[in-house]
C-alpha cells in the first residue's frame, strides 16, 4: 500500500465564483460551495483516512468539517496551506487590476514565480511554506489517505512542485476548479498524479457550476 495525498480545494465562495482576486481576504462559502463540501464527505467518507491538514482560513475548514465530523479526525490547522497572498489586488477584478497596477499585473503574468501582486507573494514564497507541510506528511505517513484542503494557487503550485513542472507556469499548466480534489500517489519511484481536478463526486448541478 502506498501513501496517497488528497489535495481538496475549498468548495465556492462568492469571489470564485466571480473571479475576483481572493487571497488573505477570508469570504466564507457560499450554499453551493457548503453542498460541495457535503458532497466530498458522503463519497469519501468510507475511505481509511490517517490525517488531514487544512489550512486556517475559514473557507477551506467549512470544507473539511462536513468530512471531519463524519470519520470522528480532529483536522491539523497548518499556516503554510492558506492562500497566496494578492496584496494589493485583493478584492478586486483583473480589469481593476489592469487598470492600476498594469506594470506589476504584466509582470506576473509572464513569470509569477518571482514577481508578486503589487505588495504580494510570489509562487517562490509560497512553494517555501507550503512544500515543507507535504514533505513532512511523505516522511511521517508511509502508507494511507491523507487529506490537505487548501486553495486553487496554493495547490496548483505544490502540484507542479512535486510533478517536476517549473512552478512559473502554475497559471498555465494545472487547473484545480472549486471543490475539485487531485491525487498524489507516493511510493518508491515517487510522487505520481494519479487524478487532477477532478469533481465528478458532486451531483451534475454542482459540477456545472462556473467560476474559478
Amino acid at each position: 500500500m502506498s501513501l496517497k495525498i488528497y489535495l481538496l480545494r475549498h468548495g465556492e465562495t462568492s469571489y470564485s465564483q466571480n473571479g475576483t482576486y481572493c487571497g488573505s481576504i477570508d469570504p466564507g462559502l457560499t450554499v453551493e460551495g457548503s453542498q460541495m463540501a457535503q458532497a466530498f464527505a458522503n463519497t469519501y467518507k468510507c475511505l481509511s483516512w490517517v490525517q488531514v491538514f487544512v489550512s486556517p482560513q475559514q473557507r477551506a475548514i467549512s470544507t473539511a468539517q462536513p468530512l471531519c465530523d463524519v470519520i470522528n479526525l480532529p483536522m491539523q490547522i497548518k499556516n503554510g496551506l492558506r492562500e497566496i497572498n494578492y496584496g494589493a489586488w485583493e478584492g478586486r477584478t483583473q480589469e481593476d487590476v489592469q487598470l492600476h497596477h498594469g506594470e506589476e499585473y504584466i509582470r506576473w503574468l509572464t513569470e509569477p514565480a518571482w514577481n508578486p501582486p503589487t505588495n504580494g507573494e510570489t509562487a517562490i514564497q509560497v512553494t517555501n511554506r507550503a512544500l515543507p507541510i507535504i514533505t513532512d506528511i511523505e516522511s511521517s505517513y508511509k502508507t494511507g489517505n491523507v487529506l490537505v484542503v487548501s486553495h486553487k494557487a496554493t495547490i496548483r503550485i505544490i502540484i507542479c512542485n512535486l510533478m517536476g513542472i517549473d512552478v512559473g507556469r502554475y497559471r498555465d499548466r494545472i487547473d484545480v476548479p472549486a471543490g475539485s480534489v487531485s491525487v498524489v500517489k507516493f511510493d518508491s519511484h515517487g510522487p505520481m498524479l494519479e487524478i487532477l481536478g477532478d469533481r465528478n463526486y458532486m451531483p451534475t448541478y454542482l459540477r456545472e457550476r462556473k467560476g474559478t
